[in-house]
Parts: structure tokens; sequence; C-alpha cells
């Protein structure tokens, strides 16, 4: 019975993701659209608003993990609100991943995605899309590092929308102890797993074998959470996922405090010179991310001197659904899918229509 109702829950949600597709391609024009990064076509879907010269162009960026944005016709709802709001707006997918040529690559880094983004800019630049001449970013997640990097590096863009943006290190152990905690996982059997993590994190940075790694963190590699945690985008810890997983981790810092790989090396610095308008979304059931660290991060840095908005959600998630717990497989073991919060939606076209 539980899967019957799940499927019905799933196909509810495909008809209204249907409906979504069709509004948007009513008040659309959408094509195909491609670009080289380093050698290799990345495939994309472009869409300009029917009735008008759109006011710019916004770039939606991914978070961590594969895409098959173009096939699913990610972000429909959210492309709706941007080209009713007068915009046209382009993704694409990753190397690997759809129609896009090249490798998937798991640990592509920040500053390499911030490339790939602006080889995309300046491919619209040079076919004169309308409106080239005002690129806006948005981005959930990940995108939260990789759209200052873009606005550091790349002169002229002209406002960002970040959606669950992390502070400047790793959020996994927060997320890892959240989702116990969710789980009614004792205080002490949390910490326990939390500090093994921070301990595996440590031994690999320093070059540890795949043996001492897992010899060290034996809580950790026998906890529910975790072992479905890697199954799910792993597969298995092998030794070969841990070498991947470890060599990339070995070029990056450690914070002395707390034992988290930094992300991007001085990232207060790097918000402190946005000077754009932008604005700031956050679920505050979110469990991937502390998110009122980020958003007192943001408001010191970029708040201090530049245009920041800043909108929070009650019983939301890190995806901006609504939620009961934001726990990272409530959804996966619910048989009904979730929602977009009230007022996500509205909150982004309201803000573009009034910049």
């Amino acid at each position: 019975m539980k899967k019957i109702f799940k499927y019905l829950g799933t196909l509810c949600v495909a008809l209204i993701l249907v409906l979504v597709i069709k509004k948007l391609n009513s008040n659309s024009k959408q094509q195909i659209f491609e670009f080289k990064f380093e050698g290799v076509v990345l495939n994309g879907i472009l869409n300009l608003p029917k009735n008008q010269e759109p006011k710019g162009i916004i770039l939606l960026l991914h978070g961590s993990g594969r895409t098959n944005a173009v096939a699913q016709n990610k972000y429909s709802d959210v492309r709706k609100i941007m080209v009713d709001a007068g915009y046209a707006t382009y993704m694409w997918d990753k190397k690997g991943c759809g129609k896009s040529g090249g490798t998937f690559d798991i640990n592509q880094t920040i500053n390499n995605s911030a490339l790939e983004a602006i080889a995309a800019i300046n491919v619209l630049k040079e076919n004169k899309i309308p409106g080239y001449n005002q690129i806006g970013l948005y981005g959930g997640s990940l995108a939260g590092w990789i759209n200052p990097t873009i606005i550091n590096q790349y002169e002229g863009i002209a406002f960002w929308i970040s959606v669950s943006g992390g502070d400047d290190k790793e959020n996994f152990s927060y997320h890892l102890g959240e989702n116990l905690r969710i789980d009614g996982v004792r205080n002490d059997s949390i910490n326990l797993v939390v500090n093994q993590w921070l301990k595996g994190i440590k031994i690999a940075h320093s070059g540890g074998s795949y043996e001492e790694y897992m010899n060290a963190t034996q809580a950790l590699q026998n906890n529910k959470f975790w072992s479905r945690f890697v199954k799910q985008n792993y597969g298995e810890l092998s030794e070969e996922v841990y070498t991947g997983f470890q060599k990339p981790l070995m070029k990056r810092k450690l914070d002395p405090e707390t034992g988290l790989p930094i992300n991007i090396d001085n990232f207060e610095e790097l918000l402190s010179s946005v000077n754009i308008p932008v604005l700031a979304l956050f679920g505050e059931k979110d469990m991937n991310i502390d998110w009122r660290k980020t958003k007192s991060l943001y408001e010191k840095t970029i708040g201090v001197h530049g245009d920041l908005t800043v909108v929070s959600f009650p019983d939301c998630n890190h995806s901006i659904q609504e939620c009961e717990t934001g726990g990272f497989h409530e959804f996966q073991d619910n048989i009904f899918p979730p929602e977009r919060c009230d007022g996500f939606l509205s909150a982004i076209e309201n803000w573009l229509k009034n910049r």
C-alpha cells in the first residue's frame, strides 16, 4: 500500500511539473544552447521571454552531484518566475551528465566551476544572445561558493541570488550531527561519530592510508546514516573512492580551530568585495548547512556596504521545500513528495521586478 501511495504522490508531482513546464514554455522561447569548456561541449537550455526584450540573462548554477537538468527541465518553477519578471535564463548539465560531453568529476573544484560559468557567459556575449549585457547569477548550496568566485573573477555581474549558501568551511560535520539528532541518536553517540569523521578527515589530509582511515573510524563506518549516505553517493567506500576524495582534500587547508576543511581561502574578504545587489534565501530547518552562520557572515560582509536582502522560511529545508524535520532522508522515506515553501518564488520574482 505504501508503494502505491508513493507512486501516486510521484505521479501528482509529475503532473504538476508538466503544468509548470507548459506555463514556462507558453511564456518563453526555449532552445538548446551549447558551449565549450576545456575542449568539451556542454549541453544547456536557454529560455527567452516571448513578448519582450529580456532585461538580462540569469545563469542557474547547480549544487553538488550529478545533473540531468536539461532532460528533466529542472528549476522550471524558478525559471518561469524569472521569465515572468522579464529575464532570460540559462542552465546546463555538468560534464559527463545528460548530453554534455566529458567525464563527470565529483571533485571538480570551486574555481574550475567558476571558470566553466565564465566560459558560458563569454559564449552568450559572443553570440549576442538578447540580455547578454546584464548577467545575473542564481544557485543553491555549492553554488554559494561558486557564484561569489565568479563575481570576483568576472567584472560586470549585475546581481546574485543565493539559495542555502554556506560559510567558508566544509559543512558535513553539521549535516551529520543534525541528521543523527533527528534520527534520535544520543548526544554522546553523535559526538563519537562526528569526532571520528573529523579524525578521518585529518588522517586523509595528512596522507594516511585507506587501511589507517578505516581502522580509525569504525563507529562512523558502522553508523546507519553514514552507511546509507555512502551507499547512495559512492556505492561503497572503496580504496579507489577514498583516494579520489583524498587527493583534492590534501590540497585544502584545515581550519586550526575546528579541524574542518576550508572550502575557499579568505572567503570573508571575498564576500566583502561583493558590491552588487544580493538576495539571500534560507530554509530555517536546513540540516545541510548552518544557515544562521551564513546569514551572519553575509550581514557582516556584503551587508555592511552592499545591497543585501535576506529572507528565511520557517519549516523549510535546504531546497526551500516544506518539511517536518529537514532531515536528509525525509523525502526519500515519505510517500508524499515535497512542495516549495510559500513565498519562495514570489520573493525572487518581486526582488527582480523591484530592482
